[in-house]
């Protein structure tokens, strides 16, 4: 079939106290030591290579030695939705806060983290404008700028382990500057002297951890450079600190700016009601007719901790980070979950497949009869008078390309029903036969 009727409509979007997405906290390391780096990124969602940064450090890093903490999405609805803030800037919220405020929840759990007692130091990362330079050298390179540089409250905080803020400052500004793209990126030290007058610092995480007796710095990429060559700054830094507090690890790609990016781009998944597995990469703008279940908040699972699902209007928004990737259309069904895998005969061979994965074929697949109660629904298949697609051969050729779930059309969905409720999805991805080695060494 080409597809499901259309049977009810979504409920227009508001956002309110209750929709706020909760950040994640994730613990790397063995903890044999009191000796923990707390990384946040995320407080400003419009920063995207902040929590880009963190984000990496949960899914490309090992931590051998030492622990590391990781809040990637720290205002997770701000990284959705673009904004700064929808609720003002939460960075200018931790010296006081009213109890009606919807982020007093966030806040105070942040706050508790912070103080926890095995946190040594903490990074609070961010986007800023421009170069920040000690002399004013253009409207770009001055120092009432923000980015490139790693941002102290004081030059010291009492008898904290790691407290001498300055001298840790500038031997990851050495570190960094012997790895720059360009003379341009310099990256400095800027004390804000915040106790001695500076209003709205102290209104920020890093001076409340401060005041926690808790050493901590923000690290700021520019918000003049692409997001992966942020990310590949901040990642220097990360390391540099790392390095300094003796905390080792072992990462599954380069530090280069090329590295970085790759690692951003890596293939995304997420998975939507332990039943529906949906590969993020090329995916189309908008998938129509989406399986969604009726009176259910959405459940998405995701390989990365900034991707996110939001409901807005008619549609679901599937974003990664700050990126729109695709929506989601739906078509409301009561779910039935009795389905855990089902058998496909894939280029001559049954497989038995479950559901929510996905299924690679070289030339032609086929769904094997399912008891009589189910049916089977190709997406973008289509032959007069068959109700149930299970039991047919069915080729590439045969799908229309723009019922893909990729932009390439590869990709189709194999959606599966007990009588009028929705039992899983499987994805069946064409790709072209890989040649024996042999054969293609005589080939050349």
């Amino acid at each position: 079939m080409l597809k499901p009727l259309l049977l009810s409509c979504t409920l227009a979007f508001s956002l309110s106290a209750s929709t706020i997405k909760d950040f994640t906290l994730h613990k790397k390391g063995l903890g044999e030591n009191n000796n923990t780096l707390l990384v946040i990124g995320g407080i400003q969602g419009d920063e995207p290579g902040g929590f880009n940064a963190a984000s990496l450090l949960v899914t490309h890093y090992k931590i051998t030695k030492g622990n590391l903490w990781v809040v990637p999405n720290l205002n997770f609805m701000s990284i959705l939705k673009r904004s700064r803030g929808p609720y003002g800037d939460m960075n200018r919220k931790f010296a006081d806060l009213s109890l009606n405020d919807p982020e007093y929840g966030i806040v105070k759990k942040i706050q508790k983290i912070i103080r926890h007692n095995e946190v040594n130091l903490i990074l609070n990362l961010h986007d800023g404008s421009g170069f920040y330079n000690k002399q004013y050298i253009d409207p770009l390179h001055n120092p009432h700028k923000w980015g490139q540089s790693c941002i102290i409250d004081q030059a010291t905080i009492g008898h904290a382990k790691y407290g001498a803020l300055k001298n840790m400052a500038d031997k990851a500004q050495t570190h960094i500057n012997q790895h720059l793209i360009t003379k341009l990126h310099h990256f400095g030290v800027k004390n804000t002297k915040t106790s001695e007058g500076d209003a709205e610092m102290a209104k920020s995480l890093t001076y409340y951890a401060m005041q926690q007796q808790k050493p901590a710095f923000g690290i700021e990429g520019s918000k003049s450079l692409p997001t992966h060559e942020r990310v590949y700054y901040h990642l220097l830094a990360l390391e540099s600190f790392m390095h300094q507090m003796g905390i080792e690890y072992k990462r599954d790609f380069s530090l280069t700016p090329k590295g970085v990016w790759r690692a951003i781009n890596h293939d995304i998944d997420v998975t939507l009601y332990n039943t529906i597995h949906l590969p993020l990469k090329n995916a189309r703008t908008q998938l129509r007719y989406f399986p969604m279940p009726k009176d259910k908040e959405p459940d998405l699972a995701s390989s990365t901790p900034i991707v996110g699902l939001l409901k807005n209007r008619d549609l679901y928004r599937v974003a990664y980070g700050n990126r729109r990737v695709t929506n989601l259309i739906p078509q409301y069904f009561t779910f039935d979950y009795s389905l855990e895998s089902i058998n496909i005969k894939a280029d001559g061979e049954i497989k038995e497949v479950k559901i929510g994965s996905v299924l690679e074929v070289n030339r032609d697949f086929k769904v094997e009869i399912l008891p009589k109660e189910y049916r089977v629904n190709l997406i973008g298949y289509a032959k007069k008078g068959l109700k149930n697609e299970a039991g047919v051969f069915v080729k590439k050729d045969e799908f229309l390309k723009q019922f893909s779930i990729d932009k390439s059309g590869t990709t189709f969905r194999v959606e599966l029903y007990k009588k009028e409720k929705f039992s899983g999805m499987v994805l069946v991805r064409f790709v072209p036969p890989q040649i024996p080695s042999a054969r293609l060494a005589s080939l050349k």
